[in-house]
């Protein structure tokens, strides 16, 4: 069974990594990048997906690490 997909989203700190439908974040970190490399750990782990938002909220990109609905075709 794959895991919660991760979110990276903006904190007051800076950028926050929250599995799927949970209330509090999973960690802080003070860049972007930071947050995506955990998330992409944590997503690795669980076979999830990443969920990139922007500083607005919206998601910008997502990226799948495990059983991927839509797999690329060729």
């Amino acid at each position: 069974m794959a895991g919660k997909n991760q979110h990276v989203v903006p904190h007051a700190n800076g950028w926050a990594v929250r599995g799927a439908g949970n209330n509090r974040v999973t960690s802080v970190h003070q860049t972007q990048r930071e947050a995506n490399e955990q998330a992409r750990d944590i997503a690795q782990n669980q076979s999830s997906e990443v969920l990139i938002h922007g500083r607005n909220g919206r998601i910008r990109e997502r990226n799948s690490y495990g059983n991927d609905p839509f797999p690329p075709k060729g």
